[in-house]
């Protein structure tokens, strides 16, 4: 998790209240995060990755300041229109599509808050960024800007700019290889024939997302009284809360806010928007979730200690908060505010004898057998999209959306396990190989025989990497499993559009299948951007672990 440094004296004053060290200590732990240390000077707390509102000085003050009382309820911001433009290029869609943008003006910076700013922006880009990947920030100095500016793809070697403490001009694809930023995060842009690049109105580089700022129009000083603010990914309700994020950090400084049109194509957008959003509280739902009996006006009070507003039986979420989604959510807020050591202890009126599942007890085994063949396990999501499922797996498989998706990049439930690892070895092929991984997860998929008319299973995928990794290699592996478990298999080759033909083959036990296993097709190799051979195989646990007990 994310440690954050604060200074005890800043934090006071943002807070505006002093507490004794011990009730500080006290307050901060039951506030949802891990306390690490508190002294006369400093404040060392652990955020937990849902709360990124809370990895500045400026959130975590806020955050704490309505819990103890001292300034509850929503935070209202201010946001004055300032007509500039940002121009999104049609040639961004295939590289970084979407950016959210802002202006903040009326800064007073000296070197305790740019260092507040820049610290901002780098534990976003590591948690709610997932190191630049889903996230990309710039600040800039508005002074050195002149509008619109323009965000598109362009060819590496037309980008030719000072990147920030480099002391010479040299291009983009240079900048891969020498500039420390460019070397550490030059995967991300790996295999793409053209960068995205913002340039102003007098066509001056402001950056090469996700990599580097100029030194010229990207570096903020103590001169520095306006900013421009630009967030750049692939996902523009994500991005328009890390926006929301860091202007209310800012905000909290004492700056103005300014929105930007966002001009792409036809449409126009207009960012930031720091209105809450609204979520009926369902209040007899969340007494039973949390086993209390609290009354609508109690629930206001504590949903108000939390940082929110209340208005016809509706909470008003805060713009910055990024993890409200579910009823539960709002239940968990309200179990802070009451108190975790309000909570009485009861002890259950059932009797019962503990016994450990024994799928689990399956499981655990095949994890053993395999880490000894020396695989790495590796946890997924079971929620995914149609581009990791389908389009890139050369697939077409039916697949059960969400009604109420917030990202694009989590609206859908797997039918299938290898795509997960495919991207693990896309986010991971800068490190060496071979890279041998395997995950169990499970999948979904529509049958009309089970009362949700979703089926659920228990999936093994077990993928190799390597300039060596081939058919044998895997059937190797998947040989080893079963053998291991005491079970015979047959095996037949079949097609199967991810895999390489008459490379593939499917696995079934007393005439069941319960297995694909086979080369990855260079096609979708082409589309997770990976150089290497990769063998895979999927194994159904469920229905292997009903055979076996049959």
């Amino acid at each position: 998790m994310p440690t954050i440094n604060i200074s005890r004296k800043v934090f006071e004053e943002y807070v505006g209240k002093k507490l004794p060290t011990d009730k500080l200590k006290d307050r901060i732990s039951y506030l949802g995060t891990d306390l690490e240390d508190a002294t006369n000077n400093e404040i060392i707390v652990e955020v937990f990755p849902n709360r990124p509102d809370m990895l500045s000085v400026q959130g975590f003050s806020r955050a704490f300041s309505s819990f103890i009382g001292a300034k509850t309820g929503l935070r209202n911001y201010k946001v004055e229109h300032s007509h500039e433009k940002v121009i999104i290029d049609k040639s961004v869609k295939d590289v970084r599509p979407y950016t959210a943008c802002a202006i903040v003006r009326n800064m007073h910076f000296d070197d305790e808050k740019i260092k507040e700013v820049i610290d901002i922006q780098e534990k976003l880009h590591i948690t709610y960024g997932r190191n630049r990947k889903k996230v990309a920030i710039g600040i800039y100095p508005y002074e050195k800007i002149k509008t619109p500016i323009t965000f598109k793809a362009e060819n590496p070697e037309d980008i030719i700019f000072q990147p920030l403490e480099f002391p010479r001009e040299i291009n983009a694809l240079q900048i891969l290889k020498q500039h420390p930023a460019g070397k550490e995060y030059g995967h991300l842009l790996e295999g793409k024939k053209k960068f995205p690049v913002f340039r102003d109105a007098n066509n001056e580089v402001l950056s090469v997302p996700p990599i580097i700022n100029s030194h010229k129009t990207g570096k903020i000083s103590e001169k520095t009284t306006n900013v421009f603010i630009e967030c750049s990914g692939f996902d523009f309700n994500v991005l328009e809360k890390c926006l929301n994020i860091i202007i209310a950090a800012l905000h909290e400084m004492g700056s103005k806010i300014y929105s930007m049109d966002l001009i792409d194509g036809n449409k126009k957008y207009t960012t930031p928007d720091l209105r809450p959003e609204e979520m009926k509280v369902d209040i007899g739902f969340i007494n039973k979730w949390l086993g209390l009996t609290l009354k609508e006006n109690e629930m206001k009070k504590m949903l108000e200690r939390m940082g929110y507003g209340y208005s016809n039986k509706k909470a008003l979420i805060p713009a910055y908060r990024a993890d409200i989604i579910h009823q539960t959510d709002l239940a968990e807020d309200i179990a802070i505010a009451y108190g975790y050591e309000n909570f009485k202890e009861t002890i259950p009126h059932v009797a019962t004898i503990a016994e450990e599942d024994k799928f689990e007890v399956f499981k655990r085994k095949v994890s053993d057998l395999l880490v000894g063949l020396g695989l790495l396990e590796a946890s997924t999501y079971n929620l995914t999209n149609e581009d990791f499922q389908n389009k890139r797996m050369n697939a077409k498989l039916e697949l059960i959306g969400l009604a109420n998706s917030i990202s694009s990049d989590y609206n859908r439930l797997r039918a299938w396990v290898i795509p997960s690892l495919m991207e693990i070895l896309s986010n991971n092929k800068h490190h060496e190989y071979p890279q041998k991984i395997f995950t169990i997860g499970r999948i979904f998929k529509k049958n009309e025989k089970f009362d949700t008319n979703i089926e659920e299973n228990e999936r093994l995928a077990v993928a190799l990497a390597s300039e060596k990794t081939d058919y044998t290699e895997i059937r190797q592996a998947l040989d080893y499993l079963l053998r291991s478990i005491g079970v015979k298999y047959d095996v037949k080759g079949t097609e199967h559009n991810s895999f390489i033909g008459g490379r593939v083959a499917r696995v079934s036990i007393n005439g069941k299948n319960i297995a694909y296993m086979g080369e990855i097709h260079p096609e979708v190799l082409l589309d997770w951007n990976l150089e290497v051979p990769v063998a895979a195989f999927e194994l159904n646990l469920t229905e292997l672990f009903e055979i076996i007990n049959k």
